[in-house]
């Protein structure tokens, strides 16, 4: 059993709490727990991928990119790498001190606060003391680092430490570097989260409507790359240098300056090239991410049956389509064509009462009996056979010719009840010959 009972002891006594037993910071534990989640996400992406048969290219590089964008938004957010130095400097370890210390100091500037980190270096056969230290001094508030400093004072932290903490916790006597730092981090950190707001607004478009999806992700490049535009020019116009025993620190751009530049530059080519494909070849850009992809509600087959349609309505000409304006204006002048046709020869064959009855009679235009003539019993000329085998013993004054009355030579073939309704029609009713020469009215 022994080591299991000796676990965190010292010479076999007993496990001592008093102390904060503080370690040197490895990572920053936000950025961590931030990337595992964008990589669960990117992981169950690739697990799926194998499955979709469409737009292969298309999705794998949209998500990809969308999910890299994001994930750069928020590390930049919450990193510490924007305007970085790093020296080896020998310094005291404590003030009023003889005794120099070979270290490395570096300083992490972020958006709103700074990373100061002191690391002892072995020179020689000297043995490395147990130096390690990281310590963040926050600037949300306009009088944060001034309070951070006089609490490092308390705290009695390695002069080096205090050095630069002293360079932006003042704001007077030229020493307003701190000021600056914080004027450009609230800047960023307003463009960051304005960005974080246009990137899920651009997923959300790329499920719903591509073609917006792809003018935002143009919009969310713009953004970062404004982001980065930005603070460079807000900051300190005349450079911070820091002068330590042994050596001194000049600041550059740190990784997620130049990150977050790659991403806005990545995202904006990327919504400018979507938007030039879908201007040229519209509805072609799509992912098989669309709320609708492959079911009847498919932009894409929407599109395709809906061109479908008007082709086959284009192409094809039955009875039941409306005509065309000039076809109805022929149909018209050739109607009026046959009806004064038809009209003159009955004037030159008929009597004049008729003609000009029938003349002056308005009619409407029936559009059914212009293609045909219309089959009827009263139509001339009469065969006279027909008229001598029904009435043997009638006169042979039966033609037009003769009688100078169509109606009249014709009305022995109607019957009774069809002379009552020519009487009442017929303003001069026929007269009837019967076969002793007089006339009989009926």
């Amino acid at each position: 059993m022994k080591g299991w009972f000796d676990a965190f002891r010292d010479d076999g006594g007993p496990t001592l709490y008093s102390f904060s037993n503080r370690t040197p910071v490895t990572g920053d534990v936000s950025i961590v727990a931030v990337s595992v989640m964008f990589a669960t996400f990117y992981v169950a992406f690739l697990v799926i991928f194998p499955g979709v048969r469409k737009q292969k290219f298309t999705t794998f590089s949209t998500v990809t990119l969308s999910l890299f964008v994001g994930l750069v938004i928020l590390i930049t957010r919450l990193g510490s790498a924007w305007h970085v130095a790093n020296t080896t400097i020998i310094a005291p370890y404590k003030a009023f001190s003889r005794e120099k210390l070979p270290a490395r100091i570096g300083t992490h500037i972020g958006l709103m606060h700074v990373n100061v980190t002191l690391t002892a270096v072995p020179v020689g056969n000297w043995i490395q003391p147990d130096i390690d230290y990281n310590e963040r001094f926050t600037w949300e508030g306009a009088t944060d680092m001034s309070t951070n400093y006089r609490n490092a004072l308390k705290r009695g932290l390695p002069f080096p430490i205090l050095t630069v903490a002293e360079y932006f916790s003042l704001g007077r006597e030229g020493f307003s570097w701190g000021g600056q730092y914080r004027a450009a981090g609230y800047f960023a950190s307003i463009m960051l989260w304005a960005s974080l707001a246009s990137w899920l607004l651009m997923n959300l478009l790329l499920i719903a409507v591509p073609r917006y999806g792809a003018y935002m992700k143009a919009l969310t490049g713009v953004l970062l790359i404004g982001t980065n535009v930005g603070y460079y020019c807000l900051l300190p116009k005349r450079p911070l240098t820091i002068y330590l025993e042994g050596g001194r620190l000049e600041f550059h751009l740190g990784w997620c300056y130049w990150l977050l530049m790659v991403a806005g530059i990545l995202c904006f080519i990327a919504g400018i090239l979507i938007s030039i494909i879908d201007l040229v070849w519209p509805h072609t850009f799509s992912t098989v991410l669309e709320v609708y992809y492959g079911t009847p509600y498919d932009r894409h087959v929407i599109l395709e049956e809906s061109s479908d349609v008007r082709y086959r309505k284009r192409n094809s000409r039955n009875l039941e389509d409306p005509t065309g304006l000039g076809s109805r204006i022929l149909r018209r002048l050739s109607s009026k064509t046959k009806d004064t046709t038809a009209s003159s020869q009955r004037a030159s064959t008929s009597h004049a009462a008729n003609a000009s009855v029938s003349a002056t009679t308005p009619g409407v235009e029936n559009k059914a009996f212009q293609n045909d003539v219309p089959k009827s019993p009263w139509r001339y000329p009469f065969r006279r056979v027909q008229q001598l085998q029904s009435h043997p013993r009638h006169m042979q004054r039966t033609l037009s010719q003769e009688s100078g009355s169509s109606i009249a030579s014709a009305s022995i073939q109607i019957s009774p009840l069809h002379k009552h309704a020519l009487a009442r029609m017929l303003p001069h009713p026929p007269v009837e010959y019967n076969t002793r020469g007089a006339t009989d009215r009926w």
